[in-house]
């Protein structure tokens, strides 16, 4: 079985780096993706909304599931598409993991995300504060390496107006979105950095209980690809040769 990696904002395949080679006795196809304006300019036509994400996941899924379901894995961003697809096109699944968000109708959003979505306020943010000088930093000190902070995607040329696109189409994803994923059967596991300052753990173990998923927690904050490779790879691993039965 094949498996799919998604990562989140700001972020690129690159998430998954240090996770990959964890996984190497899987002895299954691999892959991390970028998604479209993250790792590259958005391609034409492209209109960075939450529907349009699920569906270019859904194409890269097709393609795999020719070899069998998919284990499916996203984190913060990815993890919102992922939960979404999950109640979508469980036929394509043969697991799926979450962490780092969760569609939920009582979550709110946190400041910064309240602030992208916020006409004018948004754009503002992002020229004074998402800068090079800026960005790096502060995600080192929020548990990004170094290394893959400094190739953080709010450098990616057009990436800022791929952030406040996708966050204003999401407003109301809990209301949108969490009834289809109440009724989703998927084996699934939902992984949290148990100190996360966007999304506490409380929110997770809400999403655990919701996609009747195990809940895996790490010690760090809420980048744990990054923060907890070795440990992040052995939750997989168990979750997908659990699926493989």
């Amino acid at each position: 079985m094949p498996a799919l990696l998604v990562h989140g904002n700001p972020d690129t395949s690159r998430l998954w780096e240090d996770v990959l080679p964890h996984l190497r006795d899987y002895g299954e196809e691999i892959v991390a993706v970028d998604l479209p304006g993250f790792a590259a300019p958005t391609p034409n036509g492209f209109d960075a909304t939450k529907e349009s994400y699920v569906d270019w996941i859904i194409a890269q899924l097709e393609d795999l599931a020719a070899a069998g379901p998919v284990d499916l894995v996203g984190h913060d961003w990815g993890s919102l598409l992922v939960q979404r697809i999950a109640s979508l096109r469980p036929d394509l699944l043969s697991s799926v993991t979450a962490g780092g968000a969760a569609v939920d109708t009582e979550y709110p959003w946190h400041d910064i995300a309240q602030i992208w979505q916020t006409p004018g306020e948004g754009e503002r943010y992002m020229a004074e504060e998402l800068t090079e000088e800026v960005s790096v930093p502060y995600l080192v000190e929020n548990g990004v390496p170094q290394r893959f902070a400094q190739h953080n995607a709010w450098l990616t040329p057009g990436n800022k107006d791929c952030i406040l696109a996708l966050y204003r189409s999401a407003i109301h994803v809990g209301e949108e979105w969490q009834p289809d994923l109440e009724r989703v059967a998927v084996p699934a596991m939902v992984i949290w950095g148990r100190e996360d300052p966007y999304v506490p753990l409380n929110w997770g173990e809400r999403l655990a209980s919701r996609m009747k998923a195990d809940f895996v927690v790490l010690e760090c904050g809420h980048w744990w690809p990054y923060e907890r490779p070795q440990e992040t790879a052995a939750a997989l691993l168990s979750r997908w040769n659990s699926a493989r039965g």
